[in-house]
C-alpha cells in the first residue's frame, strides 16, 4: 500500500548528466535483479528493452567516467528495504 506510492521508472541512471537521472527515487534506494541474480554494480537499467549498464571493473574512459558494459536479459527493479523484498529470507521470530 505505502511502498506502491511511487512506482519505479521504466528507466533510470545514476549518472547525474543523464536525461534519466532521478533523484528522488535514487534516494529511496533502487535493487535490481537481472535474470534472477542481484546485481549491486548496475549504472543504468531499461525494463522495456530488457538490458542494464554495469562498470567493467576499474576502467575509465577519456572524461574520467566508468567504462560500462550492456548486458541483456529479465530485468526487475525494486525498493530495497520495501517490506514485499526481505533482503534475508522469511524469519521466524524466536520466544526467547
Amino acid at each position: 500500500m505505502a511502498e506502491e506510492e511511487t512506482p519505479l521508472p521504466d528507466r533510470l541512471s545514476l549518472d547525474p548528466r543523464s536525461p534519466w537521472f532521478d533523484q528522488e527515487v535514487l534516494k529511496n534506494g533502487i535493487g535490481i535483479k537481472f535474470n534472477g541474480q542481484e546485481k549491486t554494480n548496475v549504472q543504468e537499467y531499461c525494463i522495456s528493452e530488457g538490458w542494464i549498464r554495469i562498470a567493467a571493473g576499474r576502467s575509465r574512459d577519456r572524461h574520467g567516467n566508468p567504462m560500462t558494459i550492456r548486458l541483456n536479459g529479465q530485468v526487475e527493479p525494486y525498493v530495497e528495504g520495501a517490506s514485499d523484498q526481505p533482503p534475508g529470507g522469511e524469519g521466524v521470530a524466536s520466544d526467547g
